[in-house]
């Protein structure tokens, strides 16, 4: 309960501190423009309770679905994934003002478990090797996807989704505006559209839906309770092209929602998707980190 109260109180800070940790932004900054008080790490962090950030806090586990006993050393790592069960019973949230939606920008996990979630926004790059990573990996991914860039090639996501992993397809808006400068009538037609979108090609009206930039106001939450989301999923960690970039302090931290982007070598300099996942995934293990489906904790 504790954690749910300042996640509530801390709602209209969660989007300020989102403001920061841009996760759309243009350019090889894939994470986008940080706060203040973010910093990055070139090299491998210790826990934040300081124990050695290269021992795993638990045995490494299959994937559901079951991940090959090679499928790390294909894609250059040096170690089985950690992959963590679903939980008995899920975590207390937070709840929202009547007619708005909750903000959630860390899931709160029982302490010691040292769990992260894997978040890939907008949908520009389509590489199907990273189809082939996440298939022999079963990486759990919560995608928010953006029409204007994902829908030329839709059946691609679709193909993340059904790999067996349960990864899944959320909303990012049809063009990704900044929502705060628009009106609450036209961002609800930035997230009720995407919704119909969705819907209609993939069979199912997303529940999640993350705003670009992480910029939003008290329209942003009405808009999106009247368009059928259940919950504005933000971050504290966004990936850059090496290395985290951290909202606080310099280390993940249990429940950490992790912000990742579809995007190529144009953007990462000259770095391929799969080079940056491999590296997103290094960083994970030498932490002692296990990775957890979003929506089982939701």
């Amino acid at each position: 309960m504790k954690h749910a109260r300042r996640f509530v109180a801390g709602t209209l800070a969660a989007g300020a501190l989102a403001l920061s940790l841009t996760g759309c932004g243009d350019g090889a900054d894939t994470s986008g423009r940080l706060g203040r008080t973010t910093q990055g790490t070139e090299s491998a962090s210790k826990d934040p309770k300081g124990a050695d950030a290269t021992r795993p806090s638990a045995p490494a586990t299959p994937a559901p679905g079951g991940a090959g006993d090679d499928a790390y050393r294909k894609w250059g790592l040096t170690a089985p994934l950690a992959y963590a069960p679903k939980p008995a019973e899920k975590p207390q949230l937070p709840k929202a003002a009547p007619g708005k939606v909750p903000v959630i920008d860390r899931i709160p996990v029982p302490a010691g478990e040292k769990v992260v979630f894997l978040t890939f926004d907008d949908g520009a790059e389509k590489d199907p090797e990273f189809l082939k990573m996440a298939a022999d990996l079963k990486l759990p991914i919560s995608m928010f996807l953006t029409h204007s860039v994902a829908s030329p090639d839709y059946g691609y996501f679709e193909k993340l989704r059904d790999n067996g992993s349960g990864s899944t397809i959320n909303n990012h808006t049809l063009t990704h505006p900044n929502l705060r400068t628009l009106s609450f009538e036209a961002q609800k037609k930035e997230i009720c559209g995407q919704q119909d979108h969705l819907q209609q090609r993939f069979g199912t009206r997303p529940p999640l839906f993350r705003p670009p930039f992480g910029n939003y106001n008290d329209d942003t939450l009405r808009a999106a309770s009247e368009c059928g989301v259940s919950s504005l999923l933000l971050w504290r960690v966004s990936m850059q092209i090496n290395n985290f970039q951290y909202a606080e302090g310099s280390a993940l931290h249990p429940g950490d929602i992790i912000l990742a982007h579809f995007r190529g070598p144009a953007e990462l300099k000259g770095t391929t998707e799969t080079q940056m996942t491999t590296r997103m995934l290094q960083r994970i293990q030498e932490q002692g980190y296990r990775i957890a489906r979003l929506e089982d904790y939701l």
